[in-house]
């Protein structure tokens, strides 16, 4: 079966670890940020996050506007939120992990401290 195009999918976007890294450093820049400002925080090559913004436009992820002569982007946090739905089915897996692993310790601890 042929995999669906990153830019028509937000799952296959999201899941190349830079266009993750994209959007978690337009989260925690609040607001909107230049691709300039993208370029510093990243460390990478201008060319290559404008490529990661495409993907990430296209799918909507960003959305980008001009101020003067600069591009700036933000996270559409709406357009996550199928992906938030999806993991969020997983969750009780991963409480049950951590009531085992809590339980585990405490027992640990009990048995320590005789």
């Amino acid at each position: 079966m042929a995999r669906a195009p990153t830019t028509l999918d937000t799952f296959a976007a999201i899941a190349e670890p830079k266009r993750r890294q994209v959007l978690d450093v337009m989260a925690v820049g609040g607001g909107e940020l230049a691709v300039n400002a993208l370029v510093q925080s990243l460390g990478w090559p201008q060319p290559q996050v404008s490529k990661h913004l495409a993907v990430l436009r296209e799918v909507g992820l960003v959305s980008v506007r001009r101020k003067g002569r600069e591009r700036m982007y933000r996270v559409n946090g709406d357009q996550l939120k199928p992906v938030y739905e999806w993991a969020k089915s997983y969750e009780r897996f991963w409480q049950h992990q951590l009531e085992r692993i809590k339980g585990r310790a405490e027992e640990h601890a009990r048995r320590s401290a005789k």
